[in-house]
């Protein structure tokens, strides 16, 4: 049965939705680009811990861990995740963290909704309206989108980094929404994803100088 979140999103109840599974997160079974992946335990809670190795000048969008055999097109996906920047990060990192879906097998094309926590509750406001964000790699990364179509693919949502954030995507044909913190109202709504209506596989997905944490993942697939 179709839960309410995406009654919320959609209006009306597609046939054919799976029951939501959980999808045990094995760091030996993730693709990785650029990032190092160990198990871990974070504030109470068995999780895979992501850490940032790639180059200093490394493309914002080329540091992930690709879930093998998670063929994705419409459907849901939720994750609890915690991130925060590392020590010898630069200091104008936010700590960026979320997911990758719809990705290619070569990992250079997909969709992503991502947190910047370390926006979520600073003293600028411009910068708070860029907490949560949409970006489509490798055309519309994030400086594309934000100088093309101000506000349109990013919004403010309350975070702290470093503490548990629930997340879930909701994704059907060229429509996606973004849930934070179990809310029935969506974060960011996307009608035009770039790509149009494709599939691929999801990934944990990370920006530079991170240190993120993953948890919980539940995938249900249309």
């Amino acid at each position: 049965m179709l839960n309410r979140y995406v009654l919320a999103a959609f209006a009306l109840a597609p046939a054919g939705w799976c029951q939501n599974n959980a999808v045990a997160l094995d760091p030996s079974k993730l693709q990785l680009r650029n990032v190092k992946a160990e198990p871990a335990t974070y504030k109470g809670r068995k999780a895979v811990r992501i850490t940032d190795t790639a180059a200093p000048n490394a493309p914002d969008g080329n540091r992930f861990a690709i879930l093998a055999g998670s063929d994705f097109a419409d459907g849901s996906i939720e994750i609890d995740l915690a991130g925060d920047t590392l020590p010898t990060a630069d200091p104008t990192a936010r700590g960026f963290t979320g997911i990758a879906f719809r990705m290619s097998a070569d990992g250079s094309k997909y969709e992503s909704f991502y947190l910047r926590p370390k926006n979520g509750r600073a003293e600028d406001q411009l910068q708070r309206n860029h907490s949560a964000q949409y970006i489509s790699e490798p055309e519309y990364p994030w400086p594309r989108l934000r100088q093309e179509t101000p506000g349109r693919y990013e919004s403010y949502v309350d975070l702290v980094a470093g503490d548990w954030t629930q997340v879930k995507i909701e994704v059907r044909a060229e429509k996606a929404r973004l849930y934070v913190h179990g809310s029935t109202q969506p974060t960011l709504i996307v009608n035009d994803l770039k790509h149009g209506n494709s599939s691929g596989s999801i990934a944990l997905w990370i920006g530079p100088g991170t240190l993120a944490y993953f948890s919980n993942l539940r995938i249900a697939r249309q």
